[in-house]
């Protein structure tokens, strides 16, 4: 796993099942990773695709209402940086995980955090880290 040198953050890609979970359920462990990227403590990268696919489970299984997923979606835009990501395809068990990759290889991220079993099998890809939310916060020194 990399290391932020002194003086920098470091560039991370959050899953949209961290965001899911962070939105969805506020009093648990994964709402500190999306309070630490409001607060800066790191750079939060985001793609369009993350953005979508975000959007489309927060209104399908979640049944947000349509005013609430754009106030959540403006923040996430406007706490993030968005990249437009490569296309990567053949990698990731799951395909649909490729976007995150391709996010993360543009943005110069240093980890992706991120519950998938799938993408944690590959435990990095092209030198960024892939880590459970659980061991991000422990990066962060917890909630």
């Amino acid at each position: 796993m990399k290391h932020a040198s002194e003086g920098t953050k470091l560039k991370v890609v959050l899953d949209t099942n961290v965001y899911v979970s962070a939105f969805t359920f506020p009093q648990g462990s994964l709402f500190a990773i999306w309070r630490h990227a409001r607060i800066g403590t790191y750079r939060l990268l985001v793609s369009p695709a993350i953005v979508r696919e975000l959007a489309y489970t927060l209104r399908g299984p979640f049944a947000w209402t349509e005013p609430k997923i754009t106030r959540q979606l403006k923040l996430l835009v406007s706490t993030g940086e968005i990249i437009a990501p490569a296309i990567i395809e053949g990698v990731a068990r799951d395909p649909s995980d490729n976007h995150i990759l391709g996010c993360a290889i543009v943005g110069g991220a240093d980890l992706i955090v991120t519950g998938d079993r799938d993408l944690l099998h590959l435990k990095s890809y092209q030198g960024i880290g892939i880590v459970r939310p659980a061991d991000f916060l422990r990066t962060l020194g917890g909630p």
